[in-house]
């Protein structure tokens, strides 16, 4: 898997990237047998697994014609759906099969079902996070699935289709005496893990500084870059909980079977936040990308994709359109 970028303001919203995570996360689990869908799993112990083969077997949708109608006609023409996804990011959203070589994961899904609404094929686009905008932005790709979070800044340049709630969650390790970490109070006192330059960062800054402001104790916030580092920490015991994107923490809480989420909280902090597919401002196909997530959500293709990763918490109701964004950094 290609290098991650490091996280700066401008990503700002979206999952921290864990370049390391897939390799990670293959390492702690066992793989079973071969599952219903074919190919090699990730189980934990309870038995829930994950396709990891490169032979996913995909949930299909059947095509609409009044939502293919609204496809622009120089896309619907060429007969192709045009995907950026990033190669940055961790199970379940964008990762690498077992063949180190096809892209799978939830967004991979998402984007399958959304294509097959429009009567489109699906042509996926591997990029790393830099160029998965820049890729947008020219017209290389006609849009990205791949966790972008919807922001005030972003929806200057860009159109958003809203398919996920965007959320974070604390990780502890399986018999911690931390039951709940639900707002600031919570972290006081504790060491928590985060990635740099990120949302997650953020939000515990800010409650940290609540507290301290309240006279609580500080939180003692550790910064990692490697999932490999962060995982060790929490099971040694040098971490007390870990700050991350709530479909990474299901995925290893899922396979590995060795830790806990004990809170999910919006990725905005107190701020709703929305992962969203991103074209180009503009061009005309926002409105069939949310049709077709909308019909998806109706036929029942779009909980049958979160239900596969574990992602049933972040489901929305309905696709919007260019909603509120995480405000921009001056506001």
């Amino acid at each position: 898997m290609p290098p991650t970028p490091t996280p700066t303001a401008a990503n700002r919203g979206a999952f921290a990237p864990l370049a390391t995570a897939a390799a990670l996360l293959l390492a702690l689990t066992a793989c079973g047998s071969p599952g219903e869908e074919g190919g090699d799993t990730e189980a934990d112990a309870s038995g829930a697994a994950f396709n990891t083969s490169p032979e996913q077997d995909r949930i299909r949708a059947e095509p609409v014609p009044e939502i293919a109608g609204l496809v622009p006609g120089e896309i619907r023409d060429s007969g192709r759906l045009t995907v950026g996804f990033s190669t940055g990011g961790a199970p379940p959203l964008n990762f690498y099969a077992d063949d180190d070589e096809t892209l799978i994961g939830h967004e991979t899904d998402i984007a399958q079902i959304v294509a097959d609404k429009l009567d489109l094929e699906l042509d996926p686009r591997p990029t790393s996070w830099d160029n998965l905008f820049l890729g947008v932005e020219s017209g290389q790709t006609d849009v990205a699935i791949s966790n972008v979070t919807v922001t005030e800044e972003r929806k200057d340049l860009y159109d958003f289709a809203t398919y996920r709630i965007d959320t974070v969650s604390f990780e502890v390790t399986e018999g911690s005496e931390i039951e709940e970490i639900s707002e600031p109070a919570d972290v006081a006192g504790l060491r928590i893990g985060v990635d740099a330059g990120t949302n997650q960062e953020d939000i515990l800054l800010r409650w940290d500084e609540e507290n301290q402001e309240a006279g609580l104790e500080a939180t003692e916030i550790l910064y990692y870059e490697s999932a490999a580092d962060y995982y060790l920490a929490l099971r040694s015991g040098r971490l007390d909980a870990w700050l991350g994107p709530t479909p990474s923490v299901n995925y290893h809480v899922e396979t590995a079977g060795e830790s806990t989420a004990v809170g999910t909280i919006s990725g905005g902090g107190d701020i709703r936040a929305d992962i969203a597919a991103m074209t180009r401002k503009d061009n005309g196909l926002v409105e069939a990308l949310g049709a077709a997530v909308d019909s998806a959500i109706e036929t029942g293709e779009y909980q049958e994709v979160l239900d596969r990763w574990a992602l049933g918490n972040e489901a929305v109701e309905s696709s919007e359109i260019n909603p509120q964004g995480l405000p921009r950094e001056e506001e």
